[in-house]
């Protein structure tokens, strides 16, 4: 049985799944409940976020071809971020057809960045599955084309801005602090806080604590020159 909705997807993915199970799965949160659902909606999630990152590095790498390993790595990191994802979750409308459970759905799940985001990835591992690299190179190119194309420059390190513009005002180093960890040993979400003299502290949330320091960065950096 098609999931509901599959027609719509489909249209703004650009690509109509052979097998629908495979979509019905990717759309199918942990939150949901007991069955193959949540299962296979991790291992998804597993699987899209490596063919992601291949075909990222591999586009930046034929993109940029006198760029070195940072400059890379920077362009790569601003691509498959969480906040990236869950944009481009957002402008396909994604979060209107997960399957959530019913705590998850009343807790705003279906505009939660985490969600969007692994979600994004799921659907691309099914998508994978469903048709191999080339109908997931197609999606990738379509979602993210704009983004790639909005990178005249490298990005800097959030990391690096933040520690230059915390001492352009006198306040000193950020003081990075874990404050939480959660998730299963094999795929932990790390909480990091962000905090500097004069400003108040920001979070950001990471697969690794170095993940979770770039965010909280980010988050502050954001919100103090979205002051100005």
């Amino acid at each position: 049985m098609r999931p509901a909705g599959a027609d719509e997807l489909a249209r703004a993915i650009g690509h109509d799944f052979a097998d629908p199970g495979l979509l019905r799965a990717a759309l199918t949160h942990a939150s949901a409940g007991a069955g193959t659902g949540p299962a296979a909606y991790q291992r998804l999630e597993f699987l899209g976020d490596r063919v992601l990152g291949l075909i990222i590095a591999d586009t930046l790498y034929r993109r940029h071809r006198g760029a070195d390993e940072g400059e890379l790595a920077l362009r790569f990191n601003s691509l498959v971020r969480r906040e990236t994802l869950a944009g481009i979750a957002r402008e396909i409308s994604l979060g209107r057809h997960l399957v959530l459970g019913a705590g998850e759905a009343q807790a705003g799940g279906r505009d939660k960045d985490a969600i969007l985001a692994d979600t994004l990835e799921a659907l691309l591992g099914a998508v994978y599955l469903d048709g191999g690299l080339d109908p997931v190179r197609a999606l990738v190119e379509r979602c993210w084309s704009g983004r790639i194309e909005a990178q005249l420059s490298a990005p800097r390190d959030p990391k690096t801005v933040l520690q230059e513009w915390s001492q352009g005002k006198g306040w000193g180093l950020p003081d990075y602090v874990e404050v939480a960890r959660s998730g299963p040993d094999h795929a932990p979400v790390f909480t990091v806080e962000v905090r500097i003299e004069g400003a108040a502290p920001a979070r950001g949330e990471g697969a690794s604590k170095r993940e979770a320091e770039r965010n909280a960065a980010s988050a502050l950096i954001e919100r103090e020159l979205g002051r100005r």
